[in-house]
């Protein structure tokens, strides 16, 4: 496959494997070091380079970014942050000053992170810097260097152009083509963000012989919206579905906030999330409280179903062979909508319990309730038996105290690493009796109740 795109200013073409890193690339074959391999999987952030396309730049992990995903794009690793004559970008010369390096190993990484958001003029750098790991300098000092640069100009050669290149026919531009294809080639692998497939290839060694790249099909990267909904194509990432979905759900958006990391969000998509199947995936659960409605084709046949009915048991989905995800209708109106999203980690980790409530009361009294969590079973799903027991109920305090007693029979959580049964259960519990505080007013973020 050959693949073309900018790598720190030069036009480079490479004849590639479809799931040959970029990463690996760099560092075997073209010489670039400066890109370090930490984790492998996208979590520590030592490989994060910038990459532009026509929405602009965006900072990526290059350890589980395939080089086809790069055709017509823009890169600029740590080697290409400073100037050709060796001027270093705002953002070096202020690690610099604030001695925001010990080891250096993961210092590239936050380079180019940094960079990626000084680019955008961004100022929230918890957010910008959640995806990179240090071990040993600690984030004060490279945070005070990130607030540094703030005011400093962008420099002239860190703005890329895209270049203008011709389409290939594993990464195709029309639904109708995908659709065709896929249906051809049903054993085949869709990639989206490899997100997820890339750590088929760099942790369990996978050998991937069919694949399809869906960035470059403009269909799936629209979103759509009308008074009552928004749409969502399969391939918009999950950066794009935040933005879109900040002002009607904030408390889902929030949720995807804390969904992977900047890098991640970055590439992750929406479809892709759903495709799937993770019983721990965060998407679902929201999605579900909300009623979206699942949409699906196979060859010229549209299938449309609300989203819960996809997930049948663990790892197996309602999708034919050759059928595909091509998106996702979300409902805006559901003001009491909350995401809780439990995890041990704060920033950039897997869910051990995901909840999402969206229960309407009209005077005093529950008429509709959609309650789902992921992480307590199989696959996400609707806590049937809970919602039965609030609707046509009081408001109350001792409504919820009833109804909670039934997560045991709306789930049997498994106990692994991330938590045991017991534990799930009683959180599931919990975050009703947290909902029941948040929708009367109550204080309920651990963000923001102080001593």
């Amino acid at each position: 496959m050959n693949v073309t795109f900018l790598l720190n200013g030069e036009t480079v073409q490479v004849e590639a494997e479809p799931t040959r890193t970029l990463l690996d690339w760099l560092r075997e074959d073209h010489g670039l070091c400066g890109t370090k391999e930490g984790c492998n999987e996208g979590d520590c952030g030592a490989c994060t380079v910038m990459v532009t396309d026509a929405g602009g730049a965006k900072a990526l992990n290059a350890c589980i970014l395939f080089l086809p995903q790069l055709h017509g794009k823009a890169v600029r690793t740590v080697e290409g942050i400073s100037a050709p004559d060796g001027t270093l970008h705002p953002v070096q010369q202020a690690m610099v000053d604030h001695h925001g390096s010990q080891c250096g190993f993961c210092t590239p990484g936050f380079i180019a992170a940094m960079a990626t958001g000084h680019l955008h003029g961004r100022t929230d750098h918890d957010d910008v810097l959640a995806g990179n790991l240090c071990r040993c300098t600690g984030y004060a000092p490279i945070v005070r260097a990130a607030q540094s640069a703030e005011a400093a100009q962008v420099p002239t050669w860190i703005k890329d152009e895209v270049p203008v290149v011709d389409g290939v026919p594993y990464a195709p531009e029309t639904l109708n083509a995908l659709s065709d294809w896929y249906v051809s080639n049903p054993d085949a692998t869709l990639i989206a963000g490899a997100t997820d497939v890339g750590l088929w290839v760099t942790k369990q060694l996978r050998d991937l012989p069919e694949v399809a790249f869906l960035n470059r099909c403009g269909p799936l990267r629209e979103i759509t919206e009308t008074h009552d909904d928004i749409h969502f194509g399969a391939a918009v990432t999950m950066t794009e579905v935040l933005a879109a979905i900040r002002e009607v759900h904030p408390s889902y958006a929030e949720m995807i906030r804390r969904y992977g990391s900047e890098q991640v969000r970055n590439a992750a998509t929406i479809g892709g999330n759903i495709a799937n199947g993770s019983p721990i995936g965060d998407n679902p659960p929201a999605l579900i409280a909300l009623g979206a409605t699942l949409h699906l084709r196979h060859g010229t046949r549209l299938r449309d179903l609300p989203i819960e009915e996809f997930f049948i048991a663990y790892g197996k989905q309602d999708r034919a062979p050759g059928e595909l995800v091509s998106g996702v209708t979300v409902p805006k109106n559901a003001p009491a909508l909350r995401c809780y999203k439990i995890s041990k980690r704060f920033d950039q980790d897997i869910s051990a319990v995901c909840g999402c409530f969206n229960v309407t009361v009209v005077d005093g009294l529950v008429s509709e309730a959609r309650i789902a969590f992921g992480g307590m079973a199989g696959t996400p799903h609707r806590a049937h038996g809970v919602e039965a027991a609030l609707i046509g109920q009081p408001w109350t305090s001792a409504t919820i105290a009833d109804a909670a007693d039934l997560f045991a029979q709306d789930y049997t959580p498994m106990s692994d690493m991330r938590a045991s049964a017991d534990y799930r259960l009683t959180v599931a519990q919990n975050l009703l009796q947290r909902y029941f505080a948040d929708l009367n007013g109550q204080v309920t973020s651990v963000l923001e109740v102080s001593a």
